[in-house]
């Protein structure tokens, strides 16, 4: 192998932590940075980029940037990556809204999306040539992103995640408003609404993940639910609403991530309180998930977890350590914990390439 070739597998190989640091009531610095070795262990290689509460980031698909949710200072930084495992500002921060608590890329490298926790906005900057953030475009004035769809009292708008469809497409959660938004990209106008999709009310739809079939999976941070929605003729109807546990939730229970398996027929939910993980079966063809099986996660606040290849990673917030497991790739379930690292107030984890 080339010293090349060796370079790239082992950039490859890097895993991004999203971190809370003191100003989000966190111990960390900045972006974490993890490798992750063939026996699934991880090493610590340092802080990547220092930065307030980068809680969540994103990687683009073709250029060497990283970017960053600074959640409480209400902006997005881009970065530029350096080395194997150092990251450096590209540009000035961008402002976002309160609690900028999730971003995600355009799989073309067009744009990034920041979802707001605190105050509701699904904000949208274009990328140029290099990477780098353009000017903020908040969601077209067509759809007031703070109206209920339930009756009652006001409810605050709560976005929280944003997931890029194969179909060109992007679908949010709103915790607030119990509601899936699915928008359309217009460039230089930004996110202009196609439709929406009611969830129960007061399940709090927080995480979603989009499964070969192209069907979506969603988790709800407060029912402790799984959802699923289908798109027919464009439109996604909800077809499918279960539990996010095999043994129920507990009081304080709050689900955090989901995501799928190595080979798509298995779904794993992270649970916080009870603090575990969840194994769930995908059946009928992509219409239904059923828990199979709940195990300890190995920490306290579960709050990220991210499968690659048979290795599943556990981020927890609290107890400040990722726990790897290793997946059966015929039952779905884990073994023993295989590895535990210590690492500050993760938040979230993404691969690096």
């Amino acid at each position: 192998m080339t010293t090349g070739a060796a370079n790239n597998n082992a950039a490859s190989n890097i895993i991004w932590i999203g971190t809370y640091t003191p100003d989000g009531g966190g111990r960390a610095k900045g972006v974490g940075a993890v490798r992750e070795h063939q026996d699934g262990s991880l090493e610590w290689l340092g802080t990547a980029a220092e930065a307030q509460s980068p809680s969540f980031v994103a990687v683009h698909p073709k250029l060497p940037m990283v970017y960053a949710a600074a959640e409480q200072r209400k902006k997005v930084q881009a970065y530029r990556r350096r080395g194997s495992f150092s990251l450096e500002p590209h540009g000035e921060p961008q402002p976002a809204g309160e609690a900028t608590c999730h971003v995600a890329v355009d799989p073309d490298g067009r744009f990034v999306t920041a979802a707001c926790w605190g105050d509701g906005q699904v904000i949208l900057y274009e990328l140029d040539a290099d990477g780098g953030m353009m000017a903020r475009l908040p969601a077209a004035p067509s759809v007031d992103p703070h109206a209920s769809l339930f009756p009652g009292g006001p409810r605050q708008s709560r976005a929280h995640a944003s997931l890029m469809l194969r179909d060109g497409r992007i679908m949010t959660t709103d915790l607030g408003h119990d509601t899936l938004r699915i928008w359309n990209y217009e460039p230089g106008t930004g996110l202009v609404a196609d439709h929406e999709v009611a969830l129960p009310c007061g399940s709090g739809p927080r995480h979603l993940v989009e499964h070969p079939t192209g069907n979506v999976f969603i988790v709800s941070e407060y029912s402790v639910e799984v959802f699923v929605v289908r798109p027919e003729a464009g439109t996604y109807e909800l077809v499918f609403r279960g539990p996010a546990t095999a043994g129920g939730s507990q009081e304080g229970d709050s689900a955090a991530e989901i995501c799928l398996g190595p080979q798509g027929n298995f779904a794993y939910a992270g649970v916080r309180g009870s603090n575990i993980i969840s194994v769930l079966e995908i059946a009928a063809e992509g219409t239904e998930l059923i828990p199979v099986k709940d195990f300890d996660s190995g920490g306290d606040w579960p709050r990220h977890h991210l499968v690659r290849g048979n290795w599943l990673h556990v981020a927890h917030e609290r107890s400040d350590n990722i726990a790897t497991f290793g997946l059966d790739p015929i039952t779905g379930l884990p073994g023993p914990e295989l590895h535990n690292l210590h690492t500050p107030s993760p938040t979230a984890l993404v691969g690096a390439g």
